[in-house]
């Protein structure tokens, strides 16, 4: 009869790290990733418990700012770079959300997606 040995899980270490805000009408959605993009903790306003009109709240972005944050920290996270997308109301209040949880802030910038005269508009209304 064989003895197995099991491994011991090494846990990784990040110092430095990206933060990316997805602030919908709907939702908002947090993922902290390291800086090769490998994705260390996430969570989103339904995953926290928020239901129908509170999921889009800044209130529900801030709580799941600091959820997501304390979970990175487990990691050894200490600095991140902080990129924001979409036009939900959690933007400001996420981002101050990762002050307060003692995280330095390197960097904010606005990724959001802007159409260069994207798609062709809807034919006008007729009443």
């Amino acid at each position: 009869m064989a003895v197995t040995k099991k491994k011991t899980k090494v846990k990784k270490t990040v110092r430095e790290g990206n933060v990316y805000i997805q602030a919908t009408f709907n939702n908002t959605i947090i993922t902290v990733t390291d800086l090769n993009g490998n994705t260390i903790s996430w969570c989103s306003s339904g995953a926290q418990g928020y239901r129908g009109a509170k999921k889009s709240t800044s209130f529900a972005a801030q709580t799941v700012m600091e959820t997501a944050i304390r979970k990175a920290k487990d990691y050894g996270l200490s600095e991140v770079n902080v990129y924001v997308k979409g036009p939900g109301s959690g933007r400001e209040t996420a981002i101050r959300a990762i002050g307060k949880e003692g995280l330095k802030v390197r960097l904010i910038r606005d990724v959001t997606p802007i159409p260069h005269n994207g798609c062709r508009p809807r034919k006008t209304r007729r009443l």
